[in-house]
């Protein structure tokens, strides 16, 4: 360390200046980014059928997508330290707010909802008659009508 840490703020953020976190920074982003996508396919086919938490996983890779490919741009084309230190708080913050402030209120309402219709389910099916159609509620009357009479044809005919 030849300079203050405040004058390196302003220093283009190369393998020059910074040799010993440069390549750690791309090749970790890359590795972050792979994962990103990896997990949301994953958590995605997994929770296909809850909204809330699918809408959150397309939060977090949009955010992860912007925010390592800002810092891989950044890495590129040698953004000051300081712009790249940015990006990342942002990003950061962003991804933290998104799955610890934004969505747990949603997903407290959903698993209330949740609840409310397996208890609704149980209590229509509690009674152990409630899935056998009673007699008198058929519907379409002369359907059983039409097969005793296709029956007596296939008898008439042998």
């Amino acid at each position: 360390m030849l300079h203050a840490p405040w004058d390196y703020l302003l220093k283009p953020f190369d393998a020059h200046q910074f040799p010993d976190i440069y390549t750690l920074t791309w090749v970790a982003t890359l590795i972050l980014l792979g994962t990103l996508v990896v997990l949301y396919n994953v958590r995605t086919k997994a929770l296909h059928r809850h909204a809330p938490y699918l809408d959150m996983w397309e939060w977090l890779l949009w955010t992860g997508i912007s925010l390592f490919g800002l810092v891989l741009v950044a890495a590129v084309f040698k953004f000051y330290l300081l712009v790249l230190l940015v990006i990342l708080l942002t990003g950061l913050a962003v991804m933290v707010w998104v799955r610890f402030v934004r969505f747990p209120p949603v997903f407290e309402i959903y698993e209330q909802k949740m609840a409310k219709q397996r208890y609704f389910t149980r209590s229509k099916f509690a009674h152990p008659e409630s899935t056998i159609r009673p007699k008198g509620a058929r519907t379409g009357g002369s359907r059983p009508n039409a097969q005793r009479a296709r029956a007596n044809r296939g008898r008439r005919r042998r």
